[in-house]
């Protein structure tokens, strides 16, 4: 192989694995060095130096700095075998040492890749001119890609591990949602939208926090776009995930009440010594203000960044009601101190059993005896209390439980005994029995409603337990429902309705007296045909 021949096999090389080409020159001399020092069976790192022009490429070894009286060919295949091998261990050096400086300088950065395999879990996915991974717990769960298919995802991380370099990527990082915005909202690219912060749930919601530096600029409407077309296009890269786009406020009463819709808020009360805020909703927007599985103030909470407790107004003010009745009667607290609790966000005993003594002694100005009295009052109530809310949920449990196998039994066909055996057996008999028809109306007044709800239980227990036979139908009663299921015969015409509908008119008869001259000379005519081809 000559020296420019040479030359250009390693600006190929140098092109496709972006490597640089002195640093292959320098490979090579350093392989040729390698296969001298084999053929003489030296260790001395110094005897030998190679030179390779940048030019002409022409390849000269030297021995103790004078030039080597011999060709390459004469090195012989031991030598050769070792200069191959170090050639290609130091070009794979080279191209892992680039493929970690091109890609450590795109972490954060959305790439387009290609599907290629699964191992173990982990995603395999083609980039450029590498293979990055996407480990189990950067999918998003219930996404399956399939081999060739567009993936779009983020460089998580790169990694120099042993002789590779290990390429993470990720779809399941809120980063992700964030280059996404960019993307697709330019004014977010632009910096003019600020996402301030985000809660994700991958696979399922997302809650963005947006502001606009611009007045001109509403935050919230530049991320839906016209008709939704911009979030449009970001859920449907993520296959579905629902995005909460939230009016950002330096308040956090403001912003817990924005993170929190579609539920609207009743009052809100911060707890700044506990990070703690206590949300009052309707009994009607509970539900919605949890969310699905505690999804929205579980989203909600991680956005703003306090823990947020989601109550009705009876659960909060029982709350207020005990902590004053337990600390009321002590003579180291005034109603002024109870006020200054309320207003510091303390709302139970179990916050100011949290807090602390050094909350009192620093915010109310106690003396450590003082808050000491205090904490251990509200240890106390605070114990009974959860002791009671245990027992009532056991007992809630407990009663679902015995409902759940009452109701069974009944449907089964056997016998019921028990304070519940009436509600379940009425309800028994009204879902086995309902055959779609028409609902009967209830009473309105409440003590009927009550008188015939329990005629209907003691009579459902009468019938399920044997006391009271089943009716039997007479052959009267019998033939008087079928008359009541026949359908009545239809009445037909009677002469004397017409008088009700409107009389025709002179056109009217006219036009119909052409329509049926113009059928009878129609017919004349075919029957005429007819005879004549006969």
């Amino acid at each position: 192989m000559n020296g420019q021949e040479m030359l250009r096999i390693l600006d190929s090389i140098a092109r496709d694995r972006n490597i640089e080409r002195d640093r292959l020159i320098e490979d090579l001399e350093l392989a040729m060095v390698s296969a001298a020092r084999k053929y003489f069976n030296t260790l001395d790192t110094e005897e030998f130096r190679c030179n390779i022009d940048r030019l002409t490429g022409e390849m000269v070894i030297y021995r103790h700095e004078e030039p080597l009286d011999m060709t390459i060919e004469e090195l012989g295949r031991i030598a050769a075998q070792t200069f191959k091998q170090v050639m290609i261990q130091k070009f794979r050096e080279d191209e892992r040492n680039s493929l970690y400086d091109e890609f450590s300088k795109r972490i954060g950065e959305i790439v387009t890749g290609t599907a290629q395999r699964y191992e173990g879990g982990a995603h395999v996915i083609s980039i450029d001119r590498a293979e990055g991974f996407m480990p189990r717990s950067e999918q998003i769960p219930g996404e399956q890609f399939q081999p060739g298919d567009r993936v779009r995802c983020l460089i998580l991380d790169v990694r120099d591990v042993g002789n590779q370099v290990k390429i993470v990527l990720s779809r399941s990082h809120p980063d992700f949602i964030k280059r996404l915005f960019e993307v697709e909202v330019p004014e977010v690219s632009e910096r003019v939208i600020e996402l301030k912060a985000m809660a994700r749930e991958a696979g399922y919601r997302t809650k963005v926090a947006v502001s606009s530096i611009d007045s001109k600029v509403d935050a919230v409407g530049a991320c839906v776009g016209v008709r939704g077309s911009r979030i449009k296009n970001i859920v449907d890269e993520l296959n579905g995930e629902k995005i909460d786009i939230v009016r950002w406020n330096e308040s956090s009463q403001v912003l817990i009440q924005n993170a929190l819709k579609p539920a609207e808020v009743a009052e809100i009360s911060l707890c700044f010594e506990l990070g703690r805020a206590t949300v009052v909703v309707n009994d009607d927007q509970l539900s919605l203000a949890i969310g699905k599985r505690g999804q929205n103030v579980r989203l909600a909470a991680r956005l703003t960044g306090w823990d947020i407790d989601i109550l009705t107004p009876v659960e909060f003010n029982k709350g207020l009601e005990t902590m004053a009745n337990t600390l009321e009667p002590l003579e180291v607290i005034s109603e002024e101190m109870m006020d200054r609790l309320a207003a510091l966000g303390f709302v139970s005993v179990f916050d100011i059993e949290e807090a602390g003594a050094g909350v009192l002694i620093d915010q109310l100005e106690m003396s450590e005896e003082d808050a000491g009295t205090v904490i251990t009052a509200a240890s106390e109530m605070a114990r009974q209390v959860a002791e009671q809310q245990q027992k009532e949920k056991e007992e809630a449990e407990r009663r679902r439980l015995e409902e759940e196998d009452a109701a069974g039994r009944i449907l089964a066909g056997e016998s019921v005994d028990g304070p519940v055996a009436g509600d379940l057996a009425a309800a028994a008999i009204l879902s086995a029995g309902g055959d779609g028809g028409a609902p009967t109306e209830s009473p309105t007044d409440p003590a009927e409603f009550e008188r015939l709800s329990g005629e209907a239980e003691d009579r459902a227990e009468a019938i399920l337990s044997g006391a009271e036979p089943v009716h039997e139908m007479t052959s009267g009663e019998k033939e008087r429902a079928a008359e009541a299921a026949t359908p009545a015969p239809d009445p037909g015409y009677d002469p004397g309705d017409a008088e009700d509908f409107p009389a025709a008119s002179e056109g009217d008869s006219e036009a119909g007296g052409e329509i049926l001259q113009g059928a009878i000379d129609e017919t004349l005519e075919k029957g005429g045909s007819t005879d004549e081809s006969s």
